[in-house]
């Protein structure tokens, strides 16, 4: 077994709660899970989910709002019509109103 296959199923946990419409950051899962530092690896947990549609990893993105994973999703826009779908406003790959729909795990989860 794989170690990382528990922190990738721990980042999908929080990940299926984020609301729709809203966003979150790698960092932010990470930190939620008590690894503040592994914000990589939850992108790459975001990046091989997509063979399950439980996942909603177009609504995890970098801690400045940019679609910093979007080249891993099928199609040339998918990340961007995705959240476009669910009322996000993108601009050149920038969140915008990042602030305002941004969902932190620490503050929303006990």
């Amino acid at each position: 077994m794989n170690p990382n296959d528990n922190f990738f199923e721990k980042s999908y946990t929080i990940a299926r709660q984020i609301p729709y419409g809203r966003v979150t950051s790698y960092g932010a899962i990470a930190k939620y899970l008590g690894a503040a530092r592994s914000a990589r690896m939850v992108g790459w947990a975001m990046n091989a989910s997509h063979n399950d549609d439980t996942v909603p990893a177009h609504r995890v993105v970098n801690k400045q709002g940019l679609l910093t994973g979007k080249h891993h999703f099928d199609g040339t826009n998918l990340m961007q019509q995705l959240l476009e779908s669910e009322g996000v406003k993108v601009i050149n790959n920038q969140i915008q109103d990042f602030e305002t729909i941004f969902w932190n795990p620490s503050d929303e989860l006990e």
